[in-house]
């Protein structure tokens, strides 16, 4: 399809965030000046090959900032909530609207768009609020892959959908006939339900839009997808019904991801209603999440995983992956580790309390190897605008890497540490409940015994807390360890889940 619209130009200026942290050592913080008259809420980042900063905002404008010029040109509007965007090599952007997946084309070459193609609408609408579209994200193949949110209970559906309507549940659609909206009547399909095709699914797309399929199942609200420097799609989710707290998923090619809404689409599904299959039936069948993030500790709403990039960070931590963070003034870095070819997860905090603040929506790097971070609240917590963030080039006390032993973990740091320290180490542990109600309390908590703790290399840290507890999440804390020259770690809690423990010799 085509749609025609109009240009604008602005032009402003940036200025640099000015509140005192440790971060500000060895990070610059700069606010992106907005284009007026648009609202600053960010659904997508990402760079064009001429070193432009394609943008997509919560009213449907798809704009260019230039980082020379500090100039922002129109590219495209009229799009319907736009939640992520990639510039393609050609200077195409693909966008993810609430109704499609959509490529933008510039056909003319006069720098705006004057083709929208529709490259996939092969899923349901109910017109529930919720029904949020995440992505696209590309993968190594170069197709795209999507993620769509159930819908929520809190609000009705429409009369007139898209797509199949399922009738698996307590629900009809004489309800809908009748003119009854469907309101918090819903509960009796689920807190969050899935009545049309692939909600609570992850699709792949082909690149050219010839082909929609199926590629996962078992999400709520996945608001983050993204591949690490593996290859992995990860797909970060939302705390609450069957979310004990928010987690990273690993996804597993037809894999089931944990919320029974969407097993409704499965192909051969016996016709149940998911909220009456024994929780014991789905828990076997659910692909467990290779991290969690500890609700209010850690993160609230993660969102979009991004790697990052050489120049971005020391090189300790480059190829790494980090992750947005809504609610929280934070991002989240990934420490990768497998067991038994499993991968699982250690969590930490990074660049917390920073002037970046809250509201950490979308991520790209430029060229220069500044990370730019996108901002949003949707009506929940948040913020909006974009802040760039210039590494120094200094290095800094960090945990680099996390690795599950036998008896306990392995521990790397980016900079000599001192032995005097580690009398300080903490190890707790806990698990949560997998069921129907919002969120989970933490079950069996219990403090770790650290028998040992020993610098095998300045750099590496062995410690001895015996046999690891699979299905718990582990919180090595190690925030009274300092450097040789007496600096405490940025970021010096880590999470680990251990999905799989090593076999203890």
């Amino acid at each position: 399809m085509i749609r025609p619209f109009a240009a604008a130009v602005v032009f402003l200026t940036g200025s640099l965030v000015a509140a005192p942290s440790l971060w500000e050592e060895y990070f610059e913080f700069e606010k992106i000046p907005m284009p007026q008259g648009v609202d600053p809420q960010i659904g997508g980042l990402d760079f064009l090959t001429d070193g432009r900063l394609a943008a997509v905002f919560h009213r449907g404008e798809a704009m260019i900032f230039d980082p020379k010029s500090k100039e922002w040109s129109l590219f495209g509007n009229g799009l319907q909530e736009p939640l992520g965007v990639v510039a393609e090599e050609d200077g195409s952007l693909v966008v993810m609207q609430r109704a499609e997946l959509t490529r933008l084309r510039d056909v003319d070459g006069d720098g705006r768009a004057d083709r929208y193609e529709t490259l996939s609408a092969d899923f349901g609408l109910t017109g529930n609020y919720h029904e949020f579209a995440f992505g696209p994200a590309r993968g190594v193949d170069g197709h795209y892959y999507i993620a769509l949110n159930v819908a929520s209970n809190g609000a009705s559906m429409r009369r007139e959908i898209r797509g199949e309507f399922s009738e698996i549940g307590q629900l009809n659609r004489e309800q809908m006939t009748e003119g009854q909206d469907w309101g918090k009547s819903a509960g009796k399909a689920g807190r969050m339900y899935s009545r049309v095709p692939w909600r609570g699914w992850v699709l792949r797309v082909a690149s050219d839009g010839s082909k929609t399929e199926p590629w996962a199942s078992g999400f709520r609200s996945p608001d983050g997808i993204g591949f690490d420097a593996k290859g992995r799609l990860l797909i970060t989710d939302n705390q609450g019904d069957w979310r004990p707290t928010s987690p990273l998923y690993s996804v597993k090619q037809g894999g089931f991801h944990g919320h029974p809404a969407s097993l409704v689409w499965e192909a051969g599904w016996d016709g149940r209603d998911p909220l009456r299959v024994p929780v014991t039936e789905l828990a076997k069948r659910h692909h467990l999440p290779a991290g969690f993030f500890p609700q209010g500790e850690l993160a609230n709403s993660p969102t979009q995983p991004i790697v990052a990039a050489e120049g971005s960070v020391p090189e300790s931590i480059v190829g790494q992956t980090l992750i947005g963070e809504m609610n929280q003034p934070t991002l989240v870095r990934v420490l990768d580790d497998e067991v038994g070819g499993v991968h699982q997860t250690g969590l930490v905090h990074f660049l917390d309390r920073s002037p970046l603040g809250n509201g950490n929506h979308r991520l790209a790097y430029g060229p220069d190897g500044s990370l730019y971070v996108g901002k949003t609240a949707l009506s929940w917590a948040g913020n909006n605008g974009i802040t760039r963030v210039k590494w120094k080039g200094k290095a800094m006390p960090l945990v680099a890497s996390i690795q599950a032993l036998s008896n306990g973990f392995e521990i790397g740091f980016s900079e000599p540490m001192d032995g005097a320290s580690l009398g300080g180490v903490v190890i707790k542990r806990h698990t949560y409940h997998y069921h129907a109600g919002y969120g989970s309390p933490k079950v069996g908590e219990e403090a770790v015994k650290v028998n040992g703790a020993e610098l095998r290399e300045p750099t590496r840290l062995v410690l001895d807390c015996g046999p690891l507890k699979e299905g718990f999440l582990h919180l090595v804390d190690l925030s009274a360890v300092r450097t040789v020259g007496g600096k405490g770690l940025l970021g010096g809690k880590v999470w680990y889940h251990v999905v799989k423990a090593p076999v203890v010799k």
